[in-house]
């Protein structure tokens, strides 16, 4: 007996995109696509993975009106916890060693945020791969951070980083040098190193609002040190126009059509 012919061997089915090209007459790369948009059900549950193993006995259905079609590229916007990395993109999830985690594994639908920001009918599996993350933040810093399948958006972010004001909340501690304000709005906190000119603010005693053009989050600590100040503590509230505003820590929401940065 051949292993295709041996019962345990039938009893795996063949693949979902398989079964569904031969039942629609459809070529196997659109039956995939029907799949991943999440428009088929086996026995009544939708399945998005086209490798999935179905039975002859099983009964796979196409939600009406449903056409091959990709489905559109999508940007997250994740309120990262402090003590989080951007590690492995592409690879799989869960390998960070240590205390410090992966923001990438933040990026499940379990953790999408009930806000009043509208999502997708849908949340596919597909919106979890080949996301690019943009304009990170330091590991012990909270806040804003992008993830994009979206050429447009990662290029427009990588070309106008310079130019897209962020907002940054800053704990420290310590007493600050006569004139250290000044010297951190004018560009020279850092000796030796001219920097563009931003705007920092006390928003009380141990907190400063730093609105950046042109110098990034990670640049925030050494620019405080150098006016007698301990960054302790750090989140990004705004990138150009999207602020991370009600989206609780830890959790995402998917960017709207409308949103520009």
């Amino acid at each position: 007996m051949s292993p295709t012919e041996h019962p345990e061997a039938q009893d795996e089915g063949v693949r979902l995109s398989k079964r569904l090209a031969a039942q629609l007459g459809c070529s196997r790369a659109e039956a995939e696509l029907y799949i991943e948009s999440g428009a088929v059900q086996v026995d009544g549950i939708t399945v998005q993975t086209p490798a999935t193993r179905v039975r002859p006995q099983q009964a796979v259905s196409v939600k009406e009106g449903a056409k091959p079609e990709g489905a559109p590229p999508v940007t997250l916007l994740l309120h990262k916890p402090a003590g989080y990395t951007v590690r492995n993109p592409q690879g799989a999830r869960g390998h960070t060693r240590g205390k410090v985690g992966n923001a990438y594994d933040l990026l499940v639908p379990e953790n999408l945020a009930d806000v009043d920001t509208p999502a997708p009918i849908l949340v596919l599996q597909k919106h979890f791969k080949n996301l690019e993350c943009l304009l990170p933040i330091p590991v012990p810093a909270s806040g804003l951070m992008v993830f994009t399948q979206d050429h447009r958006v990662a290029r427009k972010l990588q070309e106008e980083a310079l130019y897209l004001e962020q907002e940054c909340i800053v704990e420290v501690r310590g007493t600050i040098d006569e004139g250290g304000l000044e010297r951190l709005c004018d560009g020279t906190s850092i000796d030796g190193k001219r920097l563009p000119r931003i705007k920092v603010s006390w928003q009380n005693e141990t907190h400063l609002r730093f609105a950046l053009k042109g110098i990034f989050p990670e640049e925030i600590a050494e620019m405080c040190e150098c006016v007698g100040l301990e960054v302790i503590g750090m989140k990004r509230q705004r990138i150009g126009r999207i602020s991370v505003a009600k989206l609780p820590e830890g959790q995402w929401r998917y960017a709207m059509p409308w949103e520009r940065f």
